[in-house]
């Protein structure tokens, strides 16, 4: 009987690639073991047949940005946790293929209101990290707000060219209503509690937040709890 040999070692004993070569062929999901994409270098094998994809390249895997659907009452770290192959938007299994590096070290961006739900982000990107966190007084964000009461007169108006509500300036924002029980909101960057200060000023009450875009990106059709990849067609 063989001994089990890292799956790198393998690679480079069937295709004569240099270590270096073998790692990011792997690490970009370019070689399956017995079938299943494996991308892990220290991945041992024996039998299994190792095969090597003909459209292989040797560069290093792109960052990812990952579109999460997060529910409420929970926090980015935890949101993270969700984020696994198995969640993955049924919609979005076409294209990229999750990879576990796909998984490692992905910030999360533009926080959501507290006990709102709707699209996050988490990136590997120092580009896309870079231009939410320097941009982001410029980039608009859009909510639907559930809400009960009725509305003051001119109530929309008010909201539209920014109103003092308890002493505090509350900014403008453009507000349109999607049903008679929904607001939609358009934001810059919104400061923490600013919807739920913005409804009570027009005297409605805030029942749930969910953030449906951040600048040019949608969250889409995901279902709470699942996610999909940014594409490259994309831009915030």
């Amino acid at each position: 009987m063989t001994e089990p040999t890292r799956l790198s070692k393998r690679l480079i004993e069937l295709v004569g690639c240099s270590r270096r070569e073998a790692e990011l062929f792997i690490e970009g999901g370019w070689v399956t073991v017995d079938g299943e994409v494996i991308d892990e270098p220290q991945f041992k094998v024996d039998t299994q047949s190792v095969v090597l994809d003909p459209e292989a390249k040797a560069d290093a895997p792109e960052p990812v940005t990952i579109l999460l659907h997060q529910p409420a009452k929970i926090d980015a770290e935890s949101a993270l946790q969700l984020i696994t192959p198995g969640t993955l938007s049924d919609e979005h299994r076409f294209g990229k293929r999750p990879l576990k590096g796909h998984f490692l070290r992905l910030s999360p961006i533009s926080t959501l209101q507290a006990n709102a739900s709707g699209l996050m982000v988490f990136s590997q990107d120092w580009k896309i990290l870079r231009k939410l966190t320097d941009d982001r007084s410029k980039i608009e964000q859009e909510y639907v707000v559930e809400i009960s009461g009725e509305m003051a007169p001119h109530g929309l108006n008010r909201l539209t060219h920014g109103l003092t509500y308890k002493g505090k300036d509350l900014p403008p924002v453009k507000a349109s209503w999607q049903n008679e029980n929904r607001l939609r909101f358009a934001m810059k960057n919104p400061q923490p509690g600013i919807i739920a200060l913005l409804c009570e000023a027009v005297g409605l009450k805030v029942v749930s937040i969910r953030r449906i875009r951040i600048g040019g990106v949608s969250m889409g059709k995901l279902t709470e709890g699942q996610w999909r990849y940014l594409s490259s067609k994309e831009k915030f």
